[in-house]
């Protein structure tokens, strides 16, 4: 795992993006931020297979260059999100 996560760490840092970054969300009227670090670290607790399915994304996201990354980010923060709000319902 941890050799996982620090390649996507360097691939962020490789497009100029600071891993302690965060992103807004608007749930309701409650912002929920979220850093880059936290949604990667969140996915790294998944099975080995994730893992390698959320570094391939993450690098056709990077490929995509800057757009890519912002959005791949946000659909997973959201996925986050709605997992941790659907757990507390």
């Amino acid at each position: 795992m941890d050799a996982i996560r620090q390649e996507c760490i360097k691939i962020l840092q490789s497009e100029g993006i600071n891993p302690v970054s965060s992103i807004d969300f608007d749930v309701n009227g409650t912002v929920h931020s979220l850093t880059f670090e936290y949604i990667i670290d969140t996915y790294m607790q998944a099975s080995q297979e994730s893992h390698l399915v959320f570094l391939t994304a993450l690098k056709k996201a990077a490929d995509a260059k800057e757009m890519g990354m912002e959005k791949f980010f946000e659909g997973m923060g959201q996925l986050l999100l709605m997992s941790h709000l659907s757990d507390k319902f």
